[in-house]
């Protein structure tokens, strides 16, 4: 599991979802949080947060272009590649914190993916979860 630690800097609720935007080392994450009509109770702007989300969430692009939907989008450098038959876990330095990936070998080979070569790793803002405090 990926965790990093960030302060809330700005909550928008409309009905029963909020959208939470959080200040990692000077870059903005959101998450979406299912709560009540009132927004996110346990929540509020200042807050430190711990962010969550699975290896399996964490895409890695090369040369990316244009504009896409995924609201996390990070430069980093990768630092290991370790390469089965099926899949391939990429650790990546992002701001001095340790993100993994777990996409295809295939993906991997066809990306020519390679050690201190500079990337871009993406998370859906659907898929990261937040937890009140360091964990």
């Amino acid at each position: 599991m990926n965790k990093l630690q960030g302060t809330i800097v700005d909550i928008q609720s409309s009905d029963n979802i909020s959208i939470i935007h959080v200040d990692v080392d000077g870059d903005q994450f959101s998450s979406i949080v299912l709560e009540g009509k009132k927004g996110p109770p346990h929540y509020k702007v200042k807050d430190r947060v711990t962010l969550l989300f699975k290896e399996t969430e964490v895409g890695i692009a090369k040369d990316l272009t244009g504009m896409i939907s995924l609201r996390n989008r990070f430069k980093a450098t990768i630092k290991k590649i370790d390469k089965g038959p099926i899949l391939a876990k990429i650790t990546l330095n992002y701001r001095n914190h340790t993100i993994e990936s777990i996409i295809s070998a295939q993906s991997t080979g066809q990306m020519n993916l390679k050690d201190k070569e500079e990337v871009e790793w993406l998370v859906k803002t659907n898929e990261v979860t937040l937890m009140k405090g360091p964990v």
